[in-house]
């Protein structure tokens, strides 16, 4: 017999190659069970932390890329009408309200994706959670339309008189309550907008308000976190001069700031609110002996 022959035969005298053993998935960062209305505002912070870098490098690359295009868009603007300020304040206006709007999208189906991943077990890279958003880049797409244009008929209609907009202002909590989790159900169960939104509003269902106050709560963190981020162009403006190109930078550049720190942790807050719900409504939580889910 071949030498070769023997290599790895049981009863050869050669142990036999050890097969390495299944990596099991790691725990979710979360618990996966009901939260309370704390837990949602306070755990959407403990995902962030657990995929600090990932979630650095994702805000960081929309950060930077939504300046720089908001920037040239508005210098080829100023250059194309003489340096008009009307046309540069509005080419500033137009562009950062764009790459903002594009950027949410990106960060929110990201997010979710990476937010999902976790409660798998699994830990996404920037790159894997992209695949996986875009995937479902469409239904993402008509998401944010309808996000968008939603919030922008609510506040029109809730403008015409200064005492209506706390009103418009409570509306659109609630509009934006029964969809809260439209995202994380087109991604989660890889389904169309008008499923997702269907799936969202049946989850929220029994907790439209509860998840409203959420939604207010958080904007109001979001507002209270906009003051330091707006603070820092203004306490460099103080070294930079009141330069025009350098207050458009420094107040492009923060508001860009704000809109994805808050945008990141508005989508995993998402993502936490859907796996609560399904565990309420469907128990999700809930494990049956010989169960493999």
């Amino acid at each position: 017999m071949r030498p070769a022959d023997t290599v790895g035969a049981v009863g050869a005298g050669v142990d036999p190659a050890p097969v390495p053993a299944p990596v099991p998935p790691m725990p979710p960062t979360v618990p996966i069970r009901p939260l309370r209305f704390r837990e949602l505002l306070d755990e959407p912070f403990a995902l962030i932390q657990a995929h600090i870098r990932t979630f650095a490098v994702l805000g960081g690359s929309a950060l930077v890329i939504g300046v720089l295009v908001a920037l040239g868009v508005t210098g080829l603007v100023s250059h194309l009408t003489d340096g008009s300020d009307a046309g540069t304040a509005w080419a500033a206006i137009l562009a950062t309200a764009t790459c903002v709007w594009v950027a949410r999208l990106v960060l929110r189906g990201v997010t979710v994706a990476i937010a999902l991943a976790d409660f798998h077990g699994v830990r996404y890279g920037v790159l894997d959670g992209m695949r996986a958003a875009s995937r479902r880049a469409t239904p993402l797409v008509l998401a944010q339309i309808m996000f968008t244009l939603t919030g922008i008929g609510v506040l029109l209609v809730g403008s015409v008189l200064v005492i209506t907009f706390p009103l418009a202002l409570i509306w659109l909590s609630y509009v934006r309550a029964r969809r809260f989790v439209t995202e994380p159900a087109i991604v989660a169960e890889h389904a169309g907008f008008g499923l997702g939104v269907a799936r969202s509003k049946e989850l929220v269902h029994g907790a439209d308000w509860p998840t409203a106050g959420l939604w207010l709560t958080q904007r109001c963190i979001f507002a209270v976190l906009a003051v330091p981020a707006f603070g820092i162009p203004f306490f460099l403006s103080d070294f930079s001069g009141t330069h025009r190109w350098a207050v458009i930078t420094l107040l492009v550049g923060g508001f860009l700031l704000v809109v994805t720190v808050s945008e990141i942790v508005e989508a995993t807050s998402r993502v936490l609110c859907y796996i609560s719900r399904r565990c309420v409504r469907e128990g999700m939580d809930i494990r049956i002996p010989g169960d493999r889910r």
